[in-house]
């Protein structure tokens, strides 16, 4: 690793620590020249995952895409840098947790759906209503009162 102030390869770990509940490590470094110090954040990267597209069409999984299209559904809504790290590697190790080198979109929004649920439900209904392509309200309503419903159980427990 490369000091981002001298540009010196001579820097040496002063201390790790696993974070996102051990899906990612951060390493706090000190250069050995110029003594600046500085973290880096070492995560877990999926490679050679193919998504296969509903009309067919194969792409390479893109990390970038998924926090992309999240983020789209979280705009807005209160949420901390670390809890939606957390929320991304849950979903990337259910993701790996499949163990192919392929992953049908379906299979990718499911997983995204069920993590968006529990994190946040306004988020888990905008994306919802993209993924599940709802064609009326009446089909919205529905996924919006299911959610109720499994909330005010959940409350009697």
């Amino acid at each position: 690793m490369h000091c981002p102030i001298c540009l010196s390869k001579n820097t040496k770990v002063l201390d790790s620590r696993l974070v996102a509940d051990g899906l990612a490590i951060r390493r706090r470094r000190e250069c050995e020249r110029c003594n600046y110090r500085f973290s880096t954040y070492e995560e877990m990267e999926i490679l050679n995952l193919t998504v296969i597209k509903r009309d067919g069409r194969r792409e390479s999984y893109s990390q970038e895409k998924l926090i992309k299209g999240i983020k789209r559904a979280l705009e807005k809504r209160p949420y901390t840098q670390d809890a939606f790290k957390k929320l991304i590697s849950q979903m990337e190790r259910d993701i790996q947790k499949k163990r192919k080198d392929e992953i049908t979109s379906s299979d990718l929004g499911e997983i995204v759906v069920r993590h968006l649920k529990k994190f946040d439900q306004i988020a888990y209904v905008r994306f919802a209503s993209v993924y599940y392509s709802f064609s009326d309200l009446t089909s919205f309503q529905k996924a919006v009162s299911n959610l109720i419903i499994k909330k005010q159980k959940s409350k009697k427990k």
